[in-house]
């Protein structure tokens, strides 16, 4: 029912809604009416009351829950179920669980706060209350095993281009799961898999992007390292311009991603692969790839149509890297 009267408020674009209006409309009492409206109001949500005009939604803050992302969102099947927690341990740790339990495909966990947040290779992922998009999506995708690595390059063309769309801030890709803003990581991308011998059951894929963050908000060792799309807006002296909203940020994503999905699983890995190079701060740079306790040093030159990172060293070979870490000249620190 409160869904229903925030709906009906937003459709009123702004205008007065009679308590009666609502009461006659929905078919509960005027009392139950207001007790809603208080609740939406504890949300967040800015509602004006007037004794004689009644309640109008003057303001929708930047909140994230189930009601903001399901409402109005392009994607079929991503987002279809939505599950919202305001603290959690991971959001890929819960989707892992209810994947496991047979949830549906295309099911979103999303977080206004994660206390064990964690990235590939085991780190942690900082994370503010109410200041990021803290989100996984459990996939079942059609492909190999072989292919997995492409799941992770389309969601990170996904960020990238729902970003653009939104915001107008240009993002590039760190190979394999790093989204760059003005040379430091703004997003990362944690996929992870339940698999058999030949066949992928599911797919978690876990987006962890800084919206609100300050430098202060990150740990001494990432303030040169970490940044986050108000930091970088506030630079340009643009903060005030751009209304970034979360819950859109993340139905953008979802409807990018799914589009892109859709691509993965009829093939068209070379799609993806061309679209990702377009976005690629790694592509031409000098790396430093460090696989199974080895270094190589050469220049990233290429992708397969797997999502291999193409490296030809600097001692004559060329090696194909799946997994593994990659530093970048220019990049991070590095």
């Amino acid at each position: 029912m409160k869904n229903r009267i925030l709906k009906k408020l937003k459709n009123s674009n702004k205008e007065y809604v009679s308590g009666e209006q609502l009461s006659e409309c929905l078919g509960v009492s005027r009392t139950y009416i207001w007790k809603c409206i208080k609740e939406l109001r504890e949300e967040g949500y800015i509602i004006e009351s007037s004794p004689k005009l009644g309640y109008k939604l003057s303001y929708i803050p930047d909140i994230i829950n189930n009601k903001e992302i399901m409402e109005e969102r392009e994607s079929k099947l991503l987002g279809k179920n939505v599950i919202y927690f305001s603290q959690i341990d991971s959001t890929n740790n819960y989707a892992k669980k209810i994947a496991q339990e047979g949830c549906e495909e295309g099911t979103v966990v999303i977080a206004d706060l994660q206390i064990s947040g964690r990235g590939r290779l085991g780190r942690q992922w900082n994370s503010k209350d109410k200041k990021g998009i803290l989100m996984s999506v459990v996939l079942k995708p059609e492909i190999s095993i072989e292919e997995l690595q492409i799941i992770t390059l389309a969601a990170s063309i996904a960020v990238v281009e729902a970003v653009k769309e939104l915001t107008g801030i240009d993002l590039g890709v760190k190979w394999p799961n790093d989204i760059i803003l003005d040379g430091r990581k703004v997003c990362g991308i944690l996929t992870e898999a339940s698999m058999e011998m030949d066949k992928i059951n599911f797919v978690v894929l876990g987006i962890g992007l800084n919206v609100w963050h300050e430098k202060k908000d990150f740990p001494s060792d990432l303030e040169e390292k970490a940044t986050s799309l108000a930091i970088y807006l506030r630079q340009k002296g643009q903060l005030n311009d751009i209304i970034i909203r979360r819950s859109e940020l993340i139905k953008r994503i979802l409807f990018k991603l799914e589009e892109l999905y859709h691509k993965v699983n009829r093939g068209d890995l070379d799609l993806i692969t061309a679209l990702w190079k377009k976005y690629s701060v790694t592509l031409g740079k000098e790396v430093l790839i460090a696989v199974k306790g080895e270094q190589h040093n050469g220049v990233a030159i290429d992708i397969t149509k797997e999502g291999k990172l193409i490296v030809q060293c600097i001692d004559g070979t060329r090696k194909e890297v799946l997994s593994g870490e990659i530093f970048v000249k220019g990049l991070l620190g590095y």
